[in-house]
């Protein structure tokens, strides 16, 4: 049965997740439309299992010749789809909240989790998401209906960028609480303290997990265009600053491509897959990115 959003939120909240409901939908079918052939969608030819149909499964995926025998209803289930969780990790601190243009790193990030989430809902893979800044703010378990996708949406929707981030913290949680092995997606700006980061992702790993991070940064961040004596406000405590940006952008674009090569880096060292996604780009790149990673995924574990 699925739950009424509006007892629990506000009318705008509840419009924000028609908003995201819609440009998941749309994002993920533009994409799939626009493949020749899905890499995963439809190739999972070999079974493995039945399991009991829920409400909201695909009728066409049930074994008709078992129901005929026990009068119940079961789901086939195959090799590509079994035993598959993944766990999407939102960044909703402070730095999140800017953007140079029309869209923040925040809006961007839960674009980017809708989508995923929508992605793997429609496959009727176990999804949950956990939003976090300096500790967890909220949680949806996991689950593999697709009206589960309201439960997620209502968590992002009721954050607001507001806090410092404690990554570390929130990916050792993360570790602890997962203790089946699976997919952790995390969705940051990864604007932390690096050794905290690279610990907090090398302990995913060690625990078993397969890890992918989608960086998000906005345009500014990464190319640094600006011009004129402007004011800099920082965001998680960090102060302000008026200069002269054009003095200040060979050295800054120095230190963020350093610190991109660290994360990349280690991140390859660790068998961690890693993304840039600016704000300006279509999400579809998220999308391919996770399709070509969760190919991979399953080709090493069936190895």
């Amino acid at each position: 049965m699925s739950v009424d959003l509006k007892q629990f939120l506000t009318p705008e909240a509840v419009a924000r997740i028609s908003r995201l409901e819609l440009a998941a939908r749309n994002v993920v079918e533009g994409f799939l439309s626009g493949q020749h052939r899905s890499p995963y969608f439809g190739q999972s030819i070999e079974f493995a299992q039945h399991r009991e149909y829920a409400p909201g499964d695909d009728v066409r995926r049930i074994d008709w010749k078992v129901w005929s025998k026990t009068d119940k209803y079961y789901i086939k289930q195959y090799e590509e789809e079994t035993n598959l969780r993944t766990t999407l990790v939102v960044d909703v601190s402070e730095s999140m909240q800017y953007g140079s243009g029309s869209v923040t790193k925040f809006d961007y990030a839960c674009t980017v989790a809708a989508a995923v989430a929508y992605l793997l809902l429609r496959q009727q893979d176990a999804v949950s998401l956990l939003a976090f800044d300096d500790e967890v703010r909220g949680i949806a378990p996991s689950r593999s209906r697709q009206t589960h996708l309201g439960s997620i949406l209502s968590v992002l929707v009721q954050e607001s960028p507001t806090r410092k981030t404690n990554m570390f913290d929130i990916l050792k949680y993360v570790a602890n609480e997962k203790s089946q092995k699976g997919m952790v997606v995390l969705i940051s700006d990864l604007f932390a303290p690096r050794d905290g980061v690279l610990k907090g992702l090398r302990l995913l790993r060690r625990r078993g997990h397969d890890v992918l991070v989608f960086h998000v940064l906005d345009d500014e961040e990464l190319d640094f265009n600006f011009s004129g004596t402007t004011r800099f406000e920082g965001l998680e405590e960090t102060g302000e600053l008026v200069c002269d940006p054009r003095a200040l952008r060979d050295g800054y674009l120095a230190a963020m491509q350093a610190y991109l090569a660290e994360i990349r880096r280690s991140c390859a060292g660790n068998v961690i897959d890693y993304q840039v996604l600016r704000t300006s780009e279509h999400i579809d790149a998220a999308l391919r990115h996770y399709i070509k990673h969760r190919v991979g995924f399953r080709r090493a574990e069936r190895a």
